[in-house]
């Protein structure tokens, strides 16, 4: 592989254990010191292929030198210090964990910046002090409609008027498939907006640990985006043969190290962008 980072940038709000799938070990939560530690080891190959390379190539018709990108709910940060190496950005992560911020902080390769997420505020950026906005894979934690809102809300406070939300997430409509570094739902099953889903993310050592996550389908967005200050909304669910088309788009050494048959044949990722009115 190449320097291309491991692992993802779910938030670590609420929720509860879910059951281990093939590591043999327990459970844990998105939240406290165990959640960090396993999040961390998250493979996201699947993620590196469909997702962050097309936040980032989104976020680059916006952002450069000087601009203040903020990855709300950055978890461990790679994803964070990626956008910050990419785009050229000052990025600065925010999180509801302590934990998982500990670990972005302590990363010896870190250039983006940390702050905590506290009772649903982010205390240390002003009102529209933000040029844009990515949020990745945190609206599965998240256990009701209000709590949805309330985050595109503060994230609508902190952007500049104009200012770009990217948001990716998970399509629940893919449940029963197993991806090449998550598998989404129970084969058969169907899951209507805020019901428990079970994700379960292969680590970097080649075992599952299921996450405790709530079913929010993506055309659920656009009415709560517009009823939090957004305006000017496009979906778009990356496929593999784009990712590949795309030269310098994806790690080389990710895409040809596997077949990406899953992916291919039900693309799971959907981004949704929209402008802060």
């Amino acid at each position: 592989m190449s320097d291309w980072p491991e692992g993802s940038g779910r938030d670590a709000g609420a929720g509860t254990g879910g059951a281990d799938h093939g590591g043999g070990q327990e459970p844990v939560a998105w939240s406290g010191p165990e959640g960090a530690r396993a999040f961390a080891a998250v493979e996201a190959a699947t993620d590196w292929l469909l997702g962050y390379p097309f936040v980032f190539r989104s976020l680059a018709r916006w952002v450069g030198s000087g601009s203040v990108l903020v990855d709300y709910g950055c978890g461990p940060g790679k994803v964070a210090d990626r956008a910050a190496r990419q785009l050229g950005a000052k990025v600065l992560g925010v999180d509801t964990s302590p934990e998982m911020l500990a670990l972005a902080r302590g990363s010896g390769t870190a250039v983006a910046e940390y702050h905590l997420v506290t009772d649903g505020r982010t205390a240390c950026l002003a009102d529209g002090s933000a040029d844009a906005v990515m949020c990745n894979h945190v609206l599965a934690s998240l256990p009701s409609e209000e709590a949805v809102l309330a985050v595109f809300r503060e994230i609508r406070r902190i952007l500049r008027p104009g200012g770009p939300f990217v948001l990716l997430a998970t399509d629940p409509a893919c449940s029963g498939r197993e991806y090449a570094s998550l598998s989404i739902g129970e084969p058969g099953g169907a899951y209507g907006p805020g019901d428990e889903l079970p994700v379960r993310l292969r680590r970097t050592d080649g075992s599952w640990q299921t996450m405790p996550n709530h079913a929010w389908p993506v055309d659920f967005y656009p009415a709560l985006l517009e009823r939090a200050g957004f305006a000017d909304l496009v979906q778009h669910r990356p496929t593999v043969d784009e990712a590949l088309g795309l030269p310098g788009l994806v790690d080389p050494d990710l895409a040809a190290g596997r077949t990406w048959s899953a992916e291919r044949s039900a693309p799971p990722l959907v981004i949704t962008t929209a402008l802060a009115v």
